[in-house]
């Protein structure tokens, strides 16, 4: 059984980033290095809860997946080097992969373009009992695209829909589309990794430092952060226009790997514990059926 201690803490934690109703929501109201009362010399004890977060996470998605009910959408933005691969592939690291499935969204294909830009998303959509994982997504439409207009002005659209409210209205088919999706059974849970400016300069010379690292980095990334208040500004207004209590943002502060990956873990047991996830009852035939298995099987060693 999921430990509930466990559970309570990161109800509370998760909490406090969750956003349902984006009006009003200001990105400068989280503070990047936030770690709550969390000091950098609690880092040990943080991997320690994650690790045990992590545990609870193994066990709820096997039930998840043997329930086959529900599915899991969980959808990860940010800038560059605000640690989502990072916070993916620790969070993630217990999970059974027969229920996991991870995609990253990079530049459109041709294919891709000459389709609507929710198609390429659609397609990968997790099944029941399973959890899906966006690196980046749909919302990349109302974000890069917002910063260059020249992407949108490649994208094939007829001209006369390219109007002034193509923005109002793609976050009125996100809203639609989410709210589909809610109504079928899929569990939606959205993470903006919020880093600093500052941190993420520190991030990309560690980049450029590390050889290891280098295959990171790009030059696009030093062109991108001169439009750094453009994107807080999509980023922003993403949120305040998505954000619904049946899909809510989580706002992570993104300097402290260690405090956004425990964030991360926290919020997904949260939305996770409050499905009710069972393993499936077993009928009185079922059981007879098993009385009679296991008989015959006692049997077979017998001889």
């Amino acid at each position: 059984m999921p430990d509930n201690t466990l559970i309570k803490k990161a109800r509370k934690l998760s909490s406090l980033y969750r956003v349902t109703d984006g009006k009003g929501f200001r990105l400068s109201s989280v503070d990047p290095d936030d770690t709550q009362d969390m000091k950098s010399d609690d880092k040990s004890k943080a991997k320690q809860m994650l690790a045990n977060g992590i545990d609870v996470l193994a066990d709820l998605q096997e039930r998840l997946y043997a329930q086959d009910r529900w599915s899991v959408l969980l959808i990860f933005q940010a800038m560059d080097a605000a640690g989502k691969d990072g916070a993916i592939k620790h969070v993630m690291s217990g999970i059974n992969p027969q229920g996991c499935q991870v995609f990253s969204f990079k530049k459109p294909s041709a294919e891709e373009m000459d389709h609507d830009y929710l198609w390429r998303c659609m397609k990968r959509l997790p099944e029941r009992g399973r959890i899906g994982v966006f690196n980046r997504s749909y919302y990349e439409e109302t974000l890069i695209v917002r910063v260059h207009p020249q992407i949108l002005a490649g994208q094939k659209l007829p001209k006369k829909l390219v109007t002034k409210n193509i923005w109002k209205e793609r976050f009125e088919d996100i809203r639609a589309f989410e709210k589909y999706l809610a109504r079928n059974g899929t569990v939606i849970i959205k993470f903006f990794l919020h880093v600093s400016k500052e941190e993420q300069l520190k991030r990309f010379m560690s980049r450029l430092d590390r050889p290891e690292k280098n295959w990171k980095f790009s030059y696009d990334d030093v062109e991108e952060r001169k439009y750094w208040d453009d994107y807080q500004k999509a980023y922003q207004d993403m949120i305040r226009q998505t954000a619904t209590k049946h899909a809510p943002w989580y706002v992570v502060p993104a300097d402290n790997k260690w405090f956004t990956r425990l964030t991360v873990a926290s919020a997904i047991i949260d939305r996770l514990d409050g499905l009710g996830l069972r393993f499936p009852r077993v009928s009185a035939e079922q059981k007879q059926k098993l009385a009679a298995a296991r008989g015959a099987l006692a049997r077979q060693l017998k001889k």
